[in-house]
């Protein structure tokens, strides 16, 4: 057997931290390989079935077109999207091909041994070592053991935002972000949704005022939320699907069916390890699937880094990308920055209005022992915040949660219009121990959703 082709870093998987982190180095005139194992996934998971398609369908559903009835309004979205994924696509392809240094591979790539995998492409298989090897393979999601998951009415978010046809009566298993997201969505668009999951409470990170609200807006909107029910089976009668439930209350657990046209299984996704031969390669896993790293991505074996979701860290875009920044300091720099740089890390979940959180809930900051201000108001009731009646959605609340000796920020929930954008600049102000006095007091922009912090923050 021929020896395998060596190559400075080998690049398994498209996502963000990777695809960056191989732009990068064939700019340095370093020999990249990117394998990728469907050429539908070209700048990965993000680009592709993640972040923008289904936020470009929370756009459509929010401004929706002239079309008449739902279904069209819901197909014209559908492929504003697939043109959305297909240009980001070949801008990322483009991203790591254009360097004169580069070569993508459309294959599947199995480790043989310690940096040397089989990567098989189009019914020939090969071989590659690289002097450095990065693993981004993403996550895939999650499917429980239960009886029905794989019928033919029940979906993942992958497969729900391809289909063209508007489901009627949607049940999303699961109340996550995903879940959360996809079922506002869907009753935008006109499907009656249900969302069931085993939960007690909507949101239980949540501080509950908070999630209260965020539960009003969902039953507004139509959204059928039932809590503590665990599925116990989803059966399919040829004309629809029947979801069996077991709910637990006060009173005694009960049963009771929902009928849907699809069901989505949002329940989780899981680091996608599958098939890798990590074994070979000596890089460990957890009990979970998840590659084992230290606090500067490195695995279990010399020479290999695990970058994004695979590697059992925050699913996020933009965590990876900080992945990326993290072994970019290894092999450039003095190799200081780790994963326990990270400090106030936002989120959003892009229901409407979308949610964002960063640092701790009031109940949190409680239990830690600290001695607080809350600063809370509802975004119907902010004078300084006219941005919220100029775009028509004065839901929500802002709640800052400050410490009384210090007056640093120790979290914040922003839900309402902007909150993506605006929890952005409070992460931003904890990173830095900028005071909740001093962000009261900045001059902002003019009709905008962070003048809000203006008011909010007068306690």
């Amino acid at each position: 057997m021929s020896e395998p082709a060596t190559y400075d870093a080998v690049f398994i998987g498209w996502g963000k931290g990777n695809k960056t982190l191989a732009a990068f180095l064939a700019a340095r005139g370093e020999s990249v390989l990117m394998i990728e194992q469907s050429d539908l996934m070209y700048g990965g998971t993000c680009i592709n079935i993640g972040c923008v398609p289904t936020k470009a369908l929370v756009e459509s559903a929010n401004h929706p077109s002239t079309a008449g009835s739902p279904s069209v309004r819901y197909t014209d979205a559908i492929e504003r999207k697939d043109a959305l994924t297909a240009l980001l696509r070949g801008k990322n392809y483009t991203m790591v091909d254009s360097h004169d240094t580069a070569t993508v591979i459309t294959g599947r790539a199995r480790f043989v041994g310690k940096r040397e995998l089989e990567v098989t492409a189009g019914g020939e298989t090969i071989s590659v070592r690289g002097d450095k090897v990065f693993i981004g393979t993403g996550s895939v999601p999650m499917l429980p053991p239960i009886p029905g998951l794989d019928g033919p009415r029940v979906v993942t978010s992958t497969e729900l935002i391809d289909r063209t046809e508007l489901p009627p009566r949607l049940v999303v298993v699961g109340a996550g972000s995903i879940g959360l997201e996809l079922a506002a969505t869907y009753a935008s668009f006109g499907s009656t949704v249900t969302v069931v999951d085993a939960v007690p409470d909507l949101l239980p990170s949540m501080d509950r005022d908070v999630a209260d609200l965020v539960a009003s807006v969902l039953a507004d909107s139509g959204i059928e939320v039932i809590l503590g029910a665990s599925v116990d089976e989803i059966s399919d009668t040829g004309s629809a699907a029947v979801v069996h439930l077991t709910t637990s209350a006060t009173a005694g657990s009960k049963t009771q069916t929902v009928e849907a046209d699809l069901v989505l299984a949002a329940l989780g996704r899981r680091a996608a390890t599958d098939g890798l031969g990590l074994d070979a390669a000596g890089v460990a896993v957890t009990e979970k699937g998840a590659i084992v790293v230290d606090d500067r991505l490195r695995t279990t074996a010399d020479g290999v880094w695990a970058i994004g979701d695979v590697n059992g860290g925050p699913q996020f875009t933009y965590v990876s990308l900080d992945d990326f920044r993290i072994v970019r300091d290894q092999l450039v720099a003095d190799g200081t920055r780790t994963t326990r740089d990270r400090r106030a890390v936002p989120t959003t979940t892009f229901i409407t209005p979308p949610l964002a959180h960063v640092g701790l809930t009031e109940k949190e900051a409680r239990g830690e022992g600290y001695d607080i201000k809350v600063a809370s108001k509802r975004v119907d009731t902010i004078a300084a915040m006219p941005r919220a009646r100029i775009v028509g959605d004065t839901r929500g609340i802002i709640k800052v949660i400050v410490d009384a000796a210090t007056d640093l920020v120790l979290g914040a929930t922003v839900f309402c219009v902007d909150s993506q954008e605006t929890i952005n600049l409070v992460a931003l102000a904890m990173r830095h121990d900028v005071t909740a006095t001093e962000l009261r007091d900045t001059i902002y922009t003019h009709p905008s959703s962070t003048e809000a912090l203006n008011e909010v923050l007068t306690i």
